[in-house]
């Protein structure tokens, strides 16, 4: 399979048999302050040493910094990144500075006309949380009521503007309605659907019964649907998966003073590659990362790591055996 056909712009195979310590740097994902106003169940936070507001200062210093590096895709997140109150400003940066494609994660509760200046500033992708099809499983899934209409309202109108996926996080809680909140992102109009696990709940065998019409109108979703259905679960790397990361080499996830090997690392506690002291050190910090590191002895990337990125990781492996052989 090409990475171009699982779904996510920021993969494809050119960039796999490309990507080294000299590359652009492909994604970045910046996380601009740990405040949030929903108190969801399976989020675990993030470590004191990375918590409150990302300072503007430091924010422009990084993305400066990632505009050098030829940066290619963008990627705000928190917390809740409208909270931040200069998130406008740093669009409106990435935009001046030519960056591809701008996204923001979000739990969708900001007003409408908020994210519609988002747009206008250059924001092409909203990645919503959509955790329930009924207020009362939403209430419980936020940790806070009287959202839901909001939420769903947002990614209706938004969907009709712009790129919109929504994040299913399943659980205990909410995995008897996964069908539906599948049937209901449909119906909203959105470009594609991302279900995962929780990390404490970490199950997957509900998924078999999922079964849609629509289902190849959303590439992320049957990319994880055909790989459940081979055995391949979204979470957790086996014993034959490549133990390397190369994905660290040109994607990168920020937070406070550090850089992370990715998001999922960050929110699971892990430790960072290393600090934004020194900003021209950070390639090379990652290409050790990647050359030393063994992510299956790594708890957090064994139990973790998402279907999407041991593809790419494998498929490197694979292009890099090649050029060897060649």
């Amino acid at each position: 399979m090409k990475l171009e056909k699982i779904g996510f712009y920021t993969l494809s195979d050119d960039r796999c048999k490309n990507a080294s310590a000299n590359s652009p740097i492909w994604r970045a994902e910046v996380l601009l302050t740990d405040r949030c106003n929903f108190k969801c169940p399976y989020c675990r936070g993030i470590k004191s040493e990375i918590q409150n507001d990302l300072p503007l200062d430091k924010a422009i210093e990084i993305l400066t910094y990632l505009f050098q590096e030829n940066i290619k895709n963008i990627r705000f997140s928190g917390g809740e990144p409208t909270l931040y109150k200069s998130l406008h400003d740093l669009v409106a940066l990435c935009t001046w500075n030519n960056v591809s494609r701008i996204a923001i994660s979000t739990n969708g509760s900001a007003i409408l006309p908020y994210y519609k200046e988002l747009i206008n500033l250059g924001v092409s992708d909203f990645s919503i949380s959509l955790d329930a099809c009924c207020a009362s499983t939403a209430n419980i899934m936020a940790g806070k009521q009287g959202y839901y209409n909001t939420i769903i309202n947002n990614i209706r109108e938004l969907a009709k503007l712009t790129y919109v996926t929504v994040g299913i996080v399943f659980d205990e809680k909410n995995i008897s309605q996964l069908n539906g909140v599948i049937q209901l992102a449909n119906d909203l109009g959105v470009s594609d659907i991302r279900i995962i696990p929780s990390a404490q709940y970490n199950q997957e065998a509900i998924l078999t019964k999922l079964q849609f019409d629509f289902i190849n109108k959303f590439p992320i979703l049957k990319y994880r649907l055909d790989n459940h259905n081979s055995g391949i679960n979204i979470r957790g790397l086996t014993s034959i998966d490549n133990k390397t990361c190369p994905l660290v080499l040109d994607d990168i996830a920020i937070a406070g003073n550090y850089h992370y090997p990715c998001i999922i690392y960050l929110r699971e506690q892990g430790d960072p590659i290393g600090n934004l002291s020194h900003l021209s050190e950070i390639r090379e910090q990652r290409q050790w990362w990647y050359l030393t590191h063994n992510c299956y002895k790594d708890k957090i990337c064994r139990n973790n790591c998402l279907d999407v990125c041991r593809t790419y990781n494998n498929k490197y492996e694979e292009f890099r055996k090649d050029n060897n052989n060649s």
